[in-house]
């Protein structure tokens, strides 16, 4: 537990963004995956994933696409981003976007909130995020404990903690995180909107 515990507080995430050439989404969407097949086998890699565009987005973020990656250490990340691996890749991908690519670093739940891309947004103050956060874990946890741990009453504690656990990750991550925070921008993003 507690090397698990020392990974999650090194662990890094990054966030890249790339706007990608009309025409180009198909290949530009393979050349990702193969991106993110050549850094799997890296140690420490501990997962990525392809945010498609908002179909419902205005059109300067029509082809605007985020790749989240994250490595268990700063040093696993370096030695990835250093690869001839990343390099070949990163040639492969080039020919399918436009202007530079944008990459940031973040930690803890900062890729949730991410200013809206092209914004002059500063990051959400830190009780805001609070405020989000809750309201997504809490009704996850709600829902899973009335779903899933009825399945789970017969197991140990620990594994019963690790399974629901998991499984809020997972749902805020890539289901109820990105709802709410597109759901909720004017009160993430309200104060800095009047800022000059």
């Amino acid at each position: 537990m507690a090397t698990t515990a020392a990974q999650a507080v090194s662990a890094v995430t990054v966030l890249v963004s790339r706007r990608v050439k009309p025409g180009h989404e198909a290949a530009f969407e393979q050349a990702s995956a193969a991106m993110t097949a050549a850094a799997r086998p890296f140690p420490g890699y501990l997962g990525g994933q392809l945010v498609h565009p908002d179909p419902e987005g205005d059109a300067e973020e029509s082809n605007l696409y985020h790749t989240v990656f994250a490595f268990d250490t700063p040093e696993h990340l370096q030695a990835w981003q250093t690869s001839p691996e990343r390099t070949e890749r990163l040639a492969a991908i080039a020919p399918h976007t436009l202007s530079s690519t944008q990459l940031r670093e973040v930690s803890g739940l900062g890729h949730w909130f991410t200013p809206p891309a092209g914004a002059a947004h500063q990051p959400p103050p830190r009780w805001k995020v609070a405020v989000v956060t809750w309201l997504g874990i809490c009704p996850t946890v709600y829902v899973l404990f009335l779903t899933v741990a009825p399945f789970l009453a017969d197991w140990a504690l620990l594994p019963r903690v690790m399974v629901i656990t998991m499984l809020v990750v997972l749902l805020m991550t890539w289901v109820v995180a990105p709802r709410l925070t597109t759901w909720l921008k004017p009160f993430l993003y309200a104060q800095a909107r009047h800022t000059t």
